[in-house]
């Protein structure tokens, strides 16, 4: 469990370099996007090899503001008011 954990971090270290240097906003915001769900991906497995729950509901619920996150950023991209 300890490989996946440094292997979704590298994964994170690239992700953070393409949010830092990507070449346009859509491109920075995927990377984002990425990033939240290999940090979720993470705390579910610390979850599961420290036996602690709250770190489920943590992974959850960092999973759900990722997801609104993007769908706001995205309409904005689109021009589009978020009450549309």
């Amino acid at each position: 469990m300890t490989i996946l954990i440094v292997v979704l971090s590298f994964g994170a270290f690239f992700c953070l370099y393409r949010a830092l240097q990507g070449p346009s906003i859509p491109d920075r915001a995927i990377a984002v996007d990425i990033m939240t769900v290999i940090f979720s991906s993470i705390t579910a497995l610390m979850a599961l090899k420290y036996r602690l729950a709250y770190l489920i509901d943590l992974s959850i619920a960092l999973a759900i503001i990722s997801f609104v996150g993007t769908l706001a950023l995205a309409k904005y991209l689109e021009g589009r008011s978020l009450d549309d």
